[in-house]
């Protein structure tokens, strides 16, 4: 199997299916975690295998549990246990410490545990179902909330799940973080604008990065989509973002990796007819770092320019924002999946690879 990543590298997780037709969706779960490099260990209960054959799952997982036997097996230490999905009466059980099959008897032995439920919506919001799942959080028991869609409490999409089990294992950094990334739109008339050409791809990887590895992490986005899995503010426009940041409070570190307009234009009303020449006139746009700076503990900015005099205009970019590190990003980066970074701080340091890599070490940065 061709790894994503050595995130869950030397983990073991037991991963568990309960008796829910989102069940067929764990097939897809347990591979993606052993991508990441983790040691599955799958078991269902009796539910479960009406849903999907326990070879599947087998198929799925690196080892398979079919039942309880002298050996104690729900005894095997493991660094996280996974239920998803998850039950109204598996949650329940767990809730009310009863252990009476080979989900809830592993349950009832392992300390870190995340859940994915899955159910009707009515018994999601019975009362009964939530003061049993009240229980379970108090007892340090981590729930991913459902999809409330056609009646349903749909389990949460794989990357979700994936995400969050992640998180539950990496997480150490106990900061609150802001990534600002994306570009804007400036607009020219009501129906065009001014953009740029950036991909928004280092702020999704600083984004996963950061979540996986934060306390608090929360994204504030221009023309990308938000991931399902994190705290997001959108904003269109260079102006709605200086308006956000107005209404701001503190956070202990800003990473600011936008594509932000260097240029804006004087907004005319309704559209410029076509079939003429035209000219547009474009005005210096404000500079957000400074204004940032007020709000951070660590600033953290990134300077996209050719190269030739990339280093020099970083350096001074970092002095004039008064920000604690800059990384500077050739121009030759911008849409690639990887790429040739400086990371200037008290001292230059030079890194290459995938842009996973290059968030890495800036999130270690805070």
């Amino acid at each position: 199997m061709e790894l994503k990543s050595e995130k869950l590298k030397g983990r073991k997780i037991i991963y568990a299916i309960t008796g829910s037709i989102a069940a067929v969706e764990s097939i897809k779960i347990a591979r993606e975690l052993r991508r990441h490099g983790a040691h599955v260990i799958g078991i269902m209960s009796d539910a479960a295998k009406r849903f999907l054959t326990p070879y599947a799952f087998q198929f799925a997982t690196d080892e398979f549990i079919e039942e309880l036997t002298g050996k104690a097996e729900h005894l095997i230490k493991a660094d996280l246990m996974l239920i998803a999905p998850a039950t109204a009466n598996t949650i329940s059980k767990i809730a009310n410490g009863i252990a009476d099959n080979i989900v809830t008897t592993f349950a009832l032995s392992h300390k870190k545990i995340v859940v994915a439920p899955a159910m009707d919506e009515s018994m999601y919001e019975n009362k009964f179902f939530k003061k049993n799942m009240e229980k379970c959080k108090k007892k340090g028991i981590k729930f991913i909330p459902p999809k409330m869609e056609e009646g349903k409490a749909k389990m949460a999409d794989m990357e979700v799940i994936v995400e969050t089990v992640i998180r539950e294992i990496r997480k150490s950094i106990d900061k609150k973080l802001l990534i600002i990334g994306g570009n804007t739109m400036e607009a020219i008339d009501d129906v065009r604008a001014i953009t740029n050409f950036s991909s928004g791809k280092m702020a999704m990887a600083l984004i996963k990065e950061a979540y996986e590895r934060v306390e608090y992490t929360e994204a504030w986005l221009g023309n990308i989509d938000c991931p399902p899995f994190i705290k997001c503010r959108k904003f269109r426009s260079l102006k709605e973002l200086i308006n956000m940041i107005k209404k701001s409070g503190k956070y202990d570190a800003i990473i600011n990796c936008a594509a932000l307009p260097d240029f804006v234009v004087k907004k005319r009303r309704g559209k410029i007819q076509s079939g003429k020449e035209i000219t547009i006139k474009l005005q210096p746009a404000p500079r957000i770092n400074k204004m940032l700076r007020q709000h951070a503990e660590k600033l953290i900015i990134f300077k996209l320019d050719e190269d030739e005099r990339l280093i020099e205009r970083a350096i001074e970019r970092k002095k004039m924002d008064n920000a604690d590190f800059v990384v500077a990003n050739p121009i030759e980066n911008l849409g690639s999946d990887e790429g040739k970074f400086y990371i200037i701080g008290n001292e230059i340091k030079e890194i290459k690879g995938k842009k996973e890599k290059i968030a890495k070490r800036i999130v270690d940065l805070i």
